[in-house]
């Protein structure tokens, strides 16, 4: 800068370095972590032991508890709250200082960082002769202009001929009081050049209030440099603004470099502590000790945490139930820990606390400060500090014998801990009493009873009472210094009733082996049962369960099988040898028991079936040498009774061994062949004589059909050769033609017959067209025609026959089942004829004479056809009944149509009247 430069003069009002913050807010999250990532303060090059620098804030979703404030400077400390501190006396050489601070959750070994980094506001002298002084406050009163002038750039002077340019001034904050009353524009700080002597000088600032938003918070004059403020601040909606104010000529070229300006609000107590939520719930283990933490309430003021505006104090107000003392509880005033004070905490007793906590600023001066309540519910939680115990000393039980699966006692218990938690659900435990395990005891989960349940069957005879010993006790274990009581254990008298058991054999199933074919009535064993109830007199009686082939016999009084029949190896009813039969033993108990037990027989093979010889049925050719036999022996039997097997042809008749050969070919098997050079074709019975092995052996001479037949070049039957192979001679061939010419002669008699019944159905005439039987068909009856006119029928088939003479000339007694018998008709009195057109009884007797007569005619239950009335019918409308010329017509002669008009008569003949 030129040794003619301008001055520029400022006139501040400063109340001291303060900490220059920026958009503070108070965080409703509940993400853990500093507020910012880096806090800045100006502060004195001079700074005091234990002097407070700044605040720094951090949220922990689990509140301030186990938070470890550290730094890494050894001059700087950090206090529970956050407040920043010198650790001793500094002066500061620097234009700033750094450092970093640590938060750490003893809890979760978590940490976190934050930069810390304080400016220093440094001051020099008027003019270049000055000492450098301490830098000085000066608190403005917004009532009054500025009355001192500071050169905040220094002037340039000469010294023989050299210019020496001096450091710039740090211009402190200017402090401005937020929710200030004005009047407005309020005046802060003029700023103006030395150069405006000279020419004319024009001032501006720019920056966040001035142009940039929030704009025209702050507004100069141009012309005298006077910074004003418009409006009223508010250090929680933005709690400092940084400008820069220029100075340029009317020319706009800039005469002096920008300064900066840092213009901080001061907080006032304007705003209440907020507590995060309206209720806290926390919760303590009863009987805990004194000083055991509970919970943290946490109250936030968005005034400056860094003056006792913001500096919030707990205290409890209330606490409901005031039992076993009325200060169960007390509060850390500064961080909100909640924490015993007293001992009896018993959840049997009490189970909630409510507590009523308020917080105020001010540092907790009640004439002062603003505050704000909250509700913290303590619950009181159970630990097992009651044991179990049982209602009664003593209890009693019976269950029968042989029963499982069965509760026979049930066991209560008093627990005075939480329902239906570890600390209450009872187990239970035999301790003595029952070394075989028949018993076990089940917990209720609704009663917390214990169940006696048997679960190994007791037997009457061995144990006729259980004296068992039960101990209870929790699923959780007992709290520290809690002893079992002696009403944990108590005594169960189990007694075992008898009841009537089913006899049962030893020796089930029980296996004897013999030969087969004993004959009937052999003693093979004693199959007997034994009766388990000792103490009673009872008859066991036998019988038979299942005996498939009905082979055995057992006695009823003894149990001795004996067979009924000879016992067959060979038999369907045999398995693997053994034959099995069931018996059934039954007592005379009541009500009475029965057990089963099987027999089962193996039976030893003997030789008793002869071998048979497979085929029964073979053919050959009719020469030797191409081709033979193969026959197989089998034997029902088993070895040694089998093979190997001997084979032989017998001496009678002689053509056998003449014409035929047999060649053994292993132990089972032989082949059959010619010994003759040709044998004529035909069928040939060959018998065969096998012998088994057994001892003493069997034989059996089967015979064996042999067909003979010529054979082609192959060894296979020709077709011819197998015709007379079969041997048809002239006998088979006369029966087989006649059996032919019977079947055709049946067949002509039938079509003869069926041609015989055609033509008496043409001869027959009939009343009516089979299509207009009605006798096997379906009638509707809901369909209406068109009238009398509408229908084409043919009245002749009501009319009678001609001759009777076919139904008359029949024999007595032959007659068809839907004809009327022919005797006496009925006689009416007949009537005098009206010649009425309206007259219908001319109709009705005709219809009736006609129906009776008629030996075609369908029996009287049949289905009869009422709906036809015939082609142009000659009767007058059925309304014409009801009009008459003369209009005196006479119905009495009604009366003498029988009874089946009598209803008519009486309605229209006009009898007596009464």
């Amino acid at each position: 800068m030129t040794a003619g430069s301008g001055v520029l003069l400022v006139l501040l009002s400063l109340s001291g370095a303060l900490r220059a913050q920026e958009d503070l807010t108070a965080s409703e999250t509940c993400k853990a972590g500093f507020s910012e990532e880096g806090y800045t303060a100006l502060i004195s090059p001079n700074i005091l032991q234990g002097e407070r620098l700044l605040k720094v804030e951090f949220s922990s979703c689990l509140g301030s508890q186990g938070m470890q404030y550290e730094t890494n400077s050894l001059d700087f400390k950090v206090r529970a709250d956050g407040t920043v501190f010198a650790t001793r006396e500094l002066r500061i050489p620097s234009e700033q200082v750094a450092f970093t601070v640590t938060a750490r959750d003893r809890r979760t070994a978590e940490q976190w960082d934050a930069v810390v980094r304080l400016l220093v506001a440094q001051t020099w002298s008027l003019h270049p002769g000055h000492k450098r002084g301490k830098k000085k406050d000066v608190t403005l009163d917004p009532s009054q202009p500025p009355r001192d002038t500071l050169r905040p750039w220094p002037q340039h002077q000469s010294s023989g001929g050299l210019r020496r340019q001096k450091r710039d001034w740090v211009i402190p904050p200017i402090n401005v009081p937020e929710n200030s009353r004005g009047p407005f524009p309020q005046q802060l700080v003029r700023i103006r050049s030395d150069k405006d002597n000279d020419i004319p000088i024009r001032y501006s600032i720019t920056g966040v209030g001035a142009d940039q938003p929030p704009t025209e918070v702050f507004s100069i004059d141009s012309m005298s440099g006077r910074m004003y403020v418009t409006r009223p601040m508010d250090r929680e909606e933005r709690a400092s603004y940084h400008l820069r104010a220029h100075a340029v000529d009317m020319n706009g070229n800039k005469v002096e470099n920008p300064i900066d300006l840092y213009i901080y609000v001061i907080d006032m107590n304007d705003n209440r502590p907020e507590f995060l939520n309206q209720v806290y719930n926390g919760s303590v283990d009863e009987g805990s000790k004194p000083g055991t933490y509970v919970m943290t309430v946490t109250a936030n003021d968005a005034d400056d945490s860094a003056t006792a505006n913001g500096m919030v104090r707990y205290r409890i107000v209330t606490q409901t139930p005031q039992s076993p003392s009325q200060n169960m509880f007390t509060i850390n005033s500064e961080t909100g820990d909640i924490v015993t004070v007293a001992a009896g905490l018993d959840r049997e007793k009490v189970q909630q606390y409510t507590v009523i906590v308020q917080a105020t600023d001010m540092e907790g001066n009640l004439n002062y400060g603003l505050s704000n309540t909250a509700t913290a519910i303590i619950t009181v939680t159970d630990v097992n500090d009651n044991p179990p115990e049982f209602t009664t000393s003593t209890f009693a039980g019976e269950v029968p014998e042989n029963r499982v699966e069965t509760v026979v006692a049930n066991l209560t218990v008093m627990d005075r801990d939480q329902p239906h938690s570890a600390n209450w659900n009872a187990v239970y435990r035999i301790i003595s009493g029952d070394p075989s395990g028949h018993f076990s005891v089940r917990t209720d989960p609704v009663t917390n009873e214990g169940m006696v349940t048997v679960v190994k069957a007791a037997d009457y005879e061995l144990n006729r009472a259980f004296m068992l010993t039960v101990m209870v006790s929790n699923q959780a274990a007992l709290a520290s210094g809690i002893q079992m009581s002696f009403q944990s254990t108590a005594g169960v008298t189990i007694s075992v009733t008898d009841v009537n058991e089913a006899p049962y054999f030893p020796s089930n199933h029980k296996l004897i082996r013999l030969e087969e074919g004993v004959p009937a009535g052999t003693a093979l064993t004693t199959f007997s049962a034994v009766d388990p109830d000792r103490f009673m007199q009872q008859a066991v009686r036998y019988s038979k369960l299942s005996d498939p082939a009905n082979w055995l016999h057992i006695n009823a009084s003894n149990g001795q099988v004996t067979t009924a029949a000879v016992l067959d190896r060979e038999s369907l009813y045999i398995r693997n040898n053994v034959y099995e039969a069931t018996f059934l033993a039954a007592d005379n108990g009541m009500p009475p028991a029965s057990g089963t037990g099987t027999l089962q027989i193996y039976l030893i093979d003997i030789n008793d079936n002869a071998p048979e010889l497979l085929p029964t049925e073979a053919q050959v050719c009719e020469k030797p040498g191409l081709s033979a036999i193969n026959i197989t022996a089998a034997d029902a039997d088993v070895d040694p009774n089998v093979g190997p097997y001997v084979f032989e042809l017998p001496f009678v008749p002689a053509t056998v061994r003449k014409n035929w050969t047999i060649t053994r070919l292993n132990g089972d098997h032989a082949q059959l062949g010619l010994r003759i050079l040709y044998l004529e074709a035909g069928v040939y019975d060959v018998p065969v004589t096998v012998t088994d092995s057994g001892n003493p052996p069997l034989s059996n001479t089967s015979v064996i059909k042999v067909k003979v037949c010529p054979c082609d070049e192959n060894g296979d039957c020709t077709a011819a050769g197998a015709v007379a192979a079969a041997g048809l001679g002239t006998g088979a061939m006369v029966a087989i033609l006649l059996c032919i010419v019977i079947l055709l002669t049946m067949v002509l008699l039938f079509v003869v017959w069926m041609k015989r019944r055609e033509k008496e159905r043409h001869t027959k005439q009939l009343l009516i067209d089979p299509e207009d039987d009605v006798r096997d068909n379906i009638l509707k009856y809901d369909e209406e025609g068109g009238g009398e006119e509408d229908q084409d029928y043919d009245l002749s088939q009501l009319q009678q026959p001609e001759a009777m003479e076919h139904v008359l000339s029949k024999a007595p007694g032959v007659r068809r089942v839907d004809e009327r018998p022919v005797g006496a008709e009925p006689q009416y009195p007949v009537r005098p004829v009206v010649p009425h057109p309206g007259d219908i009884g001319d109709f009705i007797t005709e219809g009736l004479r006609a129906a009776d007569n008629d030996p075609t005619a369908p029996p009287y239950d049949s289905l009869l056809v009422f709906d036809y009335e015939g082609s142009g019918s000659p009767a007058g409308s059925v309304s014409s009944l009801g009009s008459s010329s003369s209009g005196d017509q006479d119905y009495d002669y009604l009366n003498d149509w029988g009874p089946r008009f009598r209803k008519l008569a009486d309605m229209y003949g006009g009898g007596q009247e009464d």
